[in-house]
């Protein structure tokens, strides 16, 4: 049987994944407030699976721009070959 924290992370997954097709942010309060009438300690865990994921997500779109950006300089710094031919 799964733990709490894996029950909160799979519905935090999949009520983000329903955000980002919907667009209706206000998805991840509604189901909020179903779990918290049946369970506290589940309502816990999902929120903070919501928190998690929300944050890491930032954070790797950060880390993927600078990246990019880092890259984009190191091939406008490098020297091209002259064409022989």
């Amino acid at each position: 049987m799964p733990t709490t924290e894996e029950l909160g992370n799979r519905l935090a997954e999949d009520v983000l994944k329903a955000v980002a097709e919907t667009g209706d942010d206000g998805l991840v309060n509604e189901i909020n407030k179903i779990v918290e009438a049946a369970s506290s300690a589940l309502q816990e865990a999902y929120m903070a699976a919501v928190r998690a994921q929300r944050a890491e997500a930032k954070a790797r779109a950060h880390l993927n721009a600078r990246l990019k950006q880092t890259r984009a300089a190191h091939a406008a710094a490098r020297p091209t070959a002259p064409k022989v031919g």
